[in-house]
């Protein structure tokens, strides 16, 4: 590879039209014609696709046979300063925060061959790509996974809270994870159930959209991510955006926050809770601190080493409770699984039929097998939003009385399926589990909801197309 990462024969045909990198050029193909700035490419990439930037923030890649290229105007590469990973750069008296690359689309490549998108960016590329970064606190880097938020499981979970105690316990005042959205509600309950009792601010962010496309978040979103990893919060938090503007990001708790839509950028929601906090980027002038906007109490930075416990036990299952839901299926699990989570109908329900309709088949007999052979099950609420209240209908009553555990809990299905790992990791014993579970360990299970952060809704500021 030659200049800007591309081949020799294309970087000739460059030379030859008096091109080079960071100029801005235009690209005839047939009738196709783009304008844009050229782009180094990564030397991963092969093929003989050039790399455009295009007005509209968009890169696309064309390819270079039969095509003619001419020189608009010369340009010149940005003054952005390398970060080589473990390195710090940044302000003298700024927080030491790191960041922790677990893949995702905020750090993920585009192949301009194919269009295929993959994660590819380490730490270290994103702080040489977000150069605000270094204004913010002083930034260090450490790739640590380079995969996409689905294949994430306990295993991951263990070895990224490793990483964050042992940042911390080296100095790191504020930890950053990059990781891909899906699954990255998961990963700060697994977070805050490892780290208990945070001296400092462990902040999970991601992306909706990748670094190509010009309604990219993740500039946005990284900048703010990295404002709390700095302030003087503290916990396992995620940040995202707030609404669908390029306005401000959310702080929500680790415990208490979910991905609500496929590909809004303002996909989270804090569930039965308000955000902790609103960081206006857009009121930011690019220098000084990030304005950051407390919406109500949070947990203070007090700089204590946190309590690390990877216990987990991995074999639990999350069900969803529908009609036809068969209970030999519900039974099976115990070939499987160690705890079982229901997500309930309503209140915390699943077909028990104590009106003995002909037609109805009740899973009461094979919940009671699985309770009774040592398997604890968990209700927790489909609905998402609202509280277990097995107390009311009959259903509910009979659960209750076959030994499910959860009437009362808010917790969310996937919060409920981390805690039983991370219970069943401590206990098997079924009194015990019981009694870990109900009881509120780090913000999981709260005393009341919230009524406004459902019945308001303050976390959208107006109604957009995507």
């Amino acid at each position: 590879m030659s200049a800007g990462g591309y081949p020799d024969d294309i970087v000739e045909v460059l030379s030859a039209s008096g091109v080079r990198v960071w100029d801005r050029v235009k690209v005839r193909k047939g009738e196709l014609v783009v304008e844009g700035i050229l782009l180094p490419r990564p030397p991963i990439f092969k093929g003989k696709a050039l790399i455009i930037k295009l007005d509209n923030g968009y890169n696309v890649g064309i390819l270079t046979d039969g095509a003619a290229i001419e020189l608009v105007e010369k340009g010149s590469p940005p003054s952005i300063e390398r970060l080589p990973n473990g390195e710090s750069v940044g302000e003298s008296g700024k927080k030491k925060v790191v960041i922790l690359s677990a893949g995702g689309t905020i750090s993920s490549k585009v192949d301009y061959n194919t269009g295929a998108v993959f994660p590819a960016l380490t730490a270290s590329d994103l702080t040489t790509f977000f150069p605000n970064l270094n204004k913010i606190a002083s930034i260090s880097s450490v790739p640590l996974f380079n995969i996409l938020s689905e294949d994430m499981n306990p295993k991951h979970w263990k070895l990224l809270a490793q990483k964050i105690y042992d940042e911390i316990s080296a100095g790191a005042e504020g930890v950053v994870v990059t990781h891909g959205t899906d699954t990255m509600h998961y990963t700060s309950a697994a977070l805050s159930f490892m780290l208990q009792d945070l001296g400092v601010p462990v902040v999970l962010v991601g992306a909706q959209r990748s670094s190509d496309r010009g309604s990219s978040d993740n500039v946005m979103n990284l900048d703010c991510a990295v404002a709390v990893a700095a302030s003087d919060m503290s916990g396992v938090m995620v940040v995202m955006h707030g609404n669908m503007s390029d306005d401000y990001c959310l702080v929500h708790p680790g415990v208490k926050v979910r991905k609500m839509h496929t590909s809004r950028r303002d996909a989270f929601r804090s569930i039965g809770v308000m955000a902790y906090a609103k960081v206006h980027w857009s009121n930011w002038s690019g220098s000084g601190e990030v304005p950051i906007e407390y919406l109500r109490d949070y947990p203070r930075r007090t700089g204590v080493r946190p309590k690390l416990d990877t216990q987990f036990d991995e074999k639990v299952a999350l069900i969803y409770v529908h009609p036809g839901i068969r209970p030999e299926f519900i039974a099976s699990l115990s070939s499987f699984y160690d705890g079982v989570v229901l997500a309930g109908t309503g209140l915390g329900h699943a077909p028990t039929n104590p009106g003995n309709d002909p037609l109805a088949i009740s899973v009461l007999p094979a919940v009671k097998s699985l309770i009774s052979s040592g398997i604890p099950v968990v209700m927790a609420p489909q609905t998402i939003y609202g509280r277990i209240n097995m107390n009311v209908y009959a259903a509910g009553r009979l659960l209750k009385e076959a030994g499910v555990i959860g009437d009362q809990c808010d917790w969310t299905p996937e919060t409920a399926l981390v805690k039983l790992m991370f219970v069943l990791g401590h206990t098997k014993r079924m009194d015990e589990v019981k009694a870990m579970m109900e009881r509120d360990l780090v913000g999981e299970i709260t005393k009341s909801s919230d009524p406004r952060a459902f019945l308001i809704r303050p976390l959208v500021a107006s109604v957009t197309n995507e």
